[in-house]
């Protein structure tokens, strides 16, 4: 059983990230891992691991490690990636054409049942997925009738904070935000902005340090 506390996004990063390993292992027959070698293939410390996993309960056993099936499967009770969520994404340039066409998504149990432009000359376009452009006159229609619960949003930055209102106003449940700009998070809804610019200036920032250093 879950405790009763407030768990940490990072921590919710990192249980994701812990799958990873889990199924490549679980793919060459290895039945049981350690915390030491499970922390050392995500690059985070045992004790690290330990600590994530202790927030939804005891796994494992000591001095043995953990059964590599079971607790793939608790993983993916506590993501709930043991169900499939449908997903829409609006704004089809290169970067939602690349992630619609990600089979990785599928794989995982995030389905993309619609897809939405405002663009004339790619409204009524057939991609290679199956999908249809639709305009995003019809989101609210859609959204209903598919039961799509998150959407993706790749539009220019311009046009993100719009897009995130007509997906709420339409009942969407959650964002997934790649355009350039934060997008306001009500209560109504969760959001994740995920801005590529951030990581890159993470490398930029330890690749100035290690030049200062020579």
């Amino acid at each position: 059983m879950i405790k009763e506390t407030k768990i940490p996004d990072a921590t919710i990063r990192r249980i994701s990230q812990y799958s990873r390993p889990l199924e490549r292992l679980l793919g060459q027959g290895v039945r049981v891992v350690s915390s030491e070698k499970l922390a050392d293939l995500c690059k985070v410390n045992p004790a690290q691991v330990r600590k994530d996993l202790s927030y939804f309960g005891e796994f494992g056993v000591r001095g043995i490690g953990y059964d590599v099936r079971e607790l793939l499967r608790e993983i993916e009770r506590i993501l709930v990636s043991d169900k499939e969520w449908n997903l829409c994404i609006v704004g089809l340039g290169n970067l939602g054409m690349a992630l619609i066409g990600h089979e990785n998504f599928k794989k995982r149990g995030y389905r993309f049942v619609a897809a939405f432009d405002n663009d004339p000359r790619k409204i009524g376009l057939h991609l290679p997925t199956g999908h249809v452009i639709q305009p995003i006159t019809k989101i609210p229609d859609l959204i209903q009738d598919l039961d799509i619960e998150i959407g993706v949003i790749t539009t220019p930055p311009l046009a993100a904070q719009a897009t995130a209102d007509l997906l709420m106003e339409s009942g969407i449940k959650a964002i997934l935000n790649f355009a350039p700009i934060q997008v306001r998070q009500p209560e109504c809804c969760l959001v994740e902005n995920v801005d590529f610019t951030v990581s890159l200036d993470n490398l930029a920032y330890h690749l100035g340090k290690d030049d200062s250093s020579l």
